[in-house]
């Protein structure tokens, strides 16, 4: 959420509000402005939920979404800069930040390159140790941050498909994303039982403690009410 920037509007952050326990907030790199991230800041602290840092690689016009050849210097006091910033104006808003969760290209990056893993492991210990990190089970994020001590919540995706492997499918891969809301749903519904649908149909096992809906999606808010019918077998 928060990843509207000056004229450019995405997201129906209001109403998103409404149907989640918590939301990973840009903090400027790759999208949000500083009066977007105040206003859906206060909005989240009233409605009590939980905030996450959500910081990227410097690349707005990419949506942070592209992989960038930056040194691990620069990458660290970048992170640094994005969760600092985020719980700054979380705390002097009346808040208290939960959460960080490593976005787009940088998350998919983290997942799977120890080095990268460890950059993001470290600013979390150096800000707050106390911070939980949104990851991918048994990824690099995930195991790195265990032996440094940080809690992983284990994340997998209600709009995206996977790969065999439990990585999730590149999105210019045909299907890799979900935008039908009665889909999306029905994903969910395999997530909440341990099973995530594959590119290729197939059923894989996966393990998660929260589940991410991207915010940018046309029919995110139907998708949301769907989601919010769902029961465990």
């Amino acid at each position: 959420m928060a990843e509207s920037y000056g004229s450019f509007h995405t997201g129906d952050d209001s109403n998103i509000l409404l149907f989640v326990d918590a939301v990973n907030l840009a903090c400027g790199f790759h999208a949000g402005d500083p009066l977007t991230l105040q206003s859906t800041i206060k909005a989240a602290v009233i409605s009590g939920k939980q905030i996450g840092a959500h910081p990227s690689y410097p690349d707005l016009v990419g949506f942070g979404r592209r992989y960038m050849d930056i040194s691990n210097e620069e990458l660290f006091a970048g992170v640094l800069y994005q969760v600092c910033a985020l719980k700054a104006m979380t705390e002097s808003l009346g808040g208290k930040l939960h959460h960080v969760k490593p976005h787009g290209a940088l998350y998919n990056l983290a997942a799977r390159d120890s080095k990268i893993a460890s950059i993001i492991v470290e600013v979390i210990k150096l800000i707050d140790k106390n911070l939980l990190l949104f990851a991918p089970f048994n990824s690099q994020m995930s195991n790195i941050a265990e032996m440094h001590g940080i809690k992983v919540m284990a994340e997998a995706f209600a709009d995206r498909r996977y790969n065999q492997d439990g990585t999730l499918a590149p999105r210019n891969i045909a299907g890799a994303i979900i935008d039908t809301p009665e889909i999306v749903a029905r994903h969910v519904q395999l997530l909440v039982n341990g099973k995530a649908e594959t590119i290729e149909g197939d059923l894989i096992e996966i393990v998660s403690d929260t589940i991410c809906l991207h915010g940018d999606h046309p029919n995110v808010v139907k998708s949301l009410k769907l989601i919010r019918n769902i029961k465990t077998d």
